[in-house]
């Protein structure tokens, strides 16, 4: 096979991006070019690599088996080569923002080979608009953001979706009609206080208007602006709370925790890896954009 290397890059990038007009802006090549290399990839292997959809293109089982093969060296090449042919800005730390539960939790786990094989990186927490605003600023380079970026300048790709429940301990849910609940909605949870991580309950309210179509009317007894210290707190039985399943995956399966519902549509919310348009051309922040998209697809 006569396979070219930038083909199996432009592939990756693809892959990462899920459309080739996108691909184009990163790899700094006409979008004609960057079709061009992947149909000679296609012929070359036999397989067709992407199914073309009106928005984008969705890779085949034959890329899926292929990235797992060459994406870690494409990256590992690209990287090398920045080491000692890229310009200084490649040599700093790479600055990433996202939220602290989210990233204590899972990003800093996913990362920490990177991090043993000498990248070198500056966490920042912080809400999504702040964030995003920073990246916007050049004071961010990546951003794993809990709404979708509308900002022009700024290229977003799904890393994975959050399921919310609806939680209680295990003792004080014994209390909670949960009957009721489920016929009534929440007028049956009056009693009990009610935590959260913000006065407007933002995660509260997303739940209460997926599962039962109102929005909240009563305040939180007890605002902790860190979902690990509501998650705490519920398991206290000082409340009920929604929190993201990722958060208290130990504490469901020990049962400290009890799911008050069980909808069929559980209320989901999607995370973005955010990076300015054009910067995934940076050997760099490409290699820990791929690392985190592969790594989260084993996240729960």
């Amino acid at each position: 096979m006569a396979i070219q290397l930038g083909w199996l890059r432009t592939f990756v990038t693809v892959y990462r991006l899920g459309s080739f007009t996108k691909a184009a802006q990163v790899l700094a090549l006409s979008q004609p070019a960057v079709t061009h290399q992947v149909r000679n990839l296609e012929k070359e292997l036999g397989h067709p690599l992407f199914d073309r959809l009106p928005h984008g293109v969705q890779p085949t089982a034959a890329a899926e088996a292929l990235i797992r093969e060459v994406q870690g060296p494409i990256d590992a090449l690209g990287a090398a080569i920045e080491r000692y042919f890229g310009d200084e800005s490649e040599s700093r730390p790479m600055r990433v923002g996202g939220p602290v539960e989210l990233m204590t939790s899972r990003v800093i786990p996913a990362i920490s080979d990177l991090i043993a094989d000498g990248m070198q990186l500056r966490l920042h927490f912080g809400l999504a608009d702040d964030l995003l605003a920073s990246l916007m600023d050049r004071q961010l380079d990546l951003v794993l953001s809990t709404v979708r970026p509308r900002e022009r300048g700024i290229a977003a790709t799904p890393l994975g979706d959050e399921e919310f429940v609806l939680l209680a301990s295990e003792g004080l849910a014994e209390r909670i009609p949960r009957d009721r609940l489920a016929e009534e909605g929440p007028v049956a949870l009056k009693k009990f206080p009610l935590i959260s991580y913000a006065e407007a309950l933002p995660i509260i309210r997303r739940y209460w208007l997926a599962v039962f179509g109102i929005r909240p009317t009563v305040k939180p007894a007890l605002v902790v602006p860190d979902l690990r210290g509501a998650l705490a707190a519920v398991k206290s039985s000082a409340g009920i709370s929604v929190l993201p399943t990722y958060l208290c995956v130990k504490e469901l399966t020990a049962g400290e925790v009890v799911p008050l519902l069980e909808p069929e549509v559980p209320p989901l919310n999607t995370f973005y890896l955010a990076v300015r348009q054009g910067e995934l051309s940076r050997p760099g922040l490409a290699l820990l954009h791929g690392h985190l998209l592969t790594k989260a697809q084993l996240w729960t």
